[in-house]
């Protein structure tokens, strides 16, 4: 396991890598990313009870992460981010009526900021080669998922107060469903390495 901070993510290997085109097609992998993340944290399951639903947001967040590297996923969740605050519809719960600054410092707003720091963490992890192998990868979707929960959890105790149930609203509910997107995370981008190499011999 080679442990350089250097090594090229899933997106480095196709297309252009300089020049002009290669802005272009960061462009694209940007607007493409918004896009996955926005259908991703719409395709949600509500909690009862709780003021966060399960959706697969955390999946796309981190597998992002992943294949973009940190510096074109950190841009990509910022573009999301900046979009969703000026009032487009893109966030898991937020409607016409509720959306932009509003919505982000409802209960979900830990968990935004978690998204941009796990997005990191996944590109960083992926730039150590971790994403080619499946037990490496699970545990960088491990890494990722507490350091998405941690600023989630503490914003519902500080938004609701720490009396309230914090961890069967903002944690337990979602341990099944994140064992599953880990997994499959876990398979996903190790074979997609695979495939690549494929592709080259």
């Amino acid at each position: 396991m080679a442990m350089t901070t250097n090594d090229p993510v899933l997106v480095d290997t196709f297309g252009a890598s300089d020049g002009a085109m290669l802005r272009v097609k960061q462009a694209v992998l940007v607007c493409l990313g918004i896009a996955l993340l926005t259908v991703c944290a719409k395709a949600k399951i509500p909690v009862p009870g709780s003021p966060v639903a399960i959706s697969m947001g955390t999946f796309a967040v981190l597998g992002l992460g992943a294949a973009y590297g940190p510096r074109l996923g950190l841009a990509t969740i910022l573009g999301y981010m900046i979009l969703g605050a000026i009032g487009f519809d893109l966030f898991q719960s937020s409607t016409a009526e509720l959306n932009g600054l509003s919505y982000m410092m409802g209960g979900t707003g830990g968990y935004l900021v978690g998204y941009v720091l796990a997005t990191v963490a996944l590109g960083l992890l992926a730039r150590r080669g971790w994403d080619r192998s499946v037990v490496w990868m699970a545990l960088a979707m491990l890494i990722g998922n507490a350091v998405l929960y941690v600023p989630g959890l503490l914003w519902l105790g500080q938004l609701y107060g720490w009396d309230k149930p914090i961890l069967a609203w903002g944690l337990t509910p979602f341990l099944m469903g994140d064992a599953l997107k880990l997994a499959l995370a876990a398979l996903v981008l190790p074979a997609a390495w695979k495939l690549v190499g494929d592709a080259r011999r």
